[in-house]
């Protein structure tokens, strides 16, 4: 997978992505306008996090490098790529269930709460690039 150079882009699907796990130094991409709406991304090493229309999106610790990122109404889908195993947070609706998947494995039913935030694990170490899919349980 290719490093996001210019940081935040669209993609011709409709999907973004953004982020540079590769950077030393803290960077960021403000005011970026797609579909309607103004994205902001913060990235380095350490950690990339993205707001939507000001409210928190996705943040990973440590950095981490994603592309075709899509949010729909149930969830989200995208492909992310790291230098170290690294724990992702995504924004999604409050109080709802979501089934995951990590890598096309199935890792069970998560809960968000009244933030609608949801945390999981991806391994990342020497797996170059790992699918995650979140989708609201029926």
């Amino acid at each position: 997978m290719a490093i996001v150079a210019e940081l935040l882009r669209a993609e011709e699907n409709g999907a973004i992505s953004f982020g540079n796990h590769t950077l030393a130094q803290k960077t960021k991409v403000e005011d970026f306008a797609h579909a309607g709406d103004l994205y902001k991304v913060k990235t380095f090493n350490e950690i990339t996090k993205l707001e939507k229309n000001g409210m928190f999106l996705y943040e990973s610790v440590p950095g981490t490098s994603v592309v075709d990122f899509k949010e729909t109404d149930k969830g989200v889908e995208f492909v992310v790529e790291g230098a170290e195993d690294a724990q992702l947070t995504i924004g999604l609706k409050e109080d709802t269930e979501y089934e995951v998947y990590v890598a096309d494995n199935n890792i069970g039913k998560m809960h968000t709460g009244f933030g609608g935030k949801l945390s999981l694990s991806a391994e990342l170490a020497n797996a170059g690039e790992v699918t995650v899919k979140v989708v609201q349980s029926v």
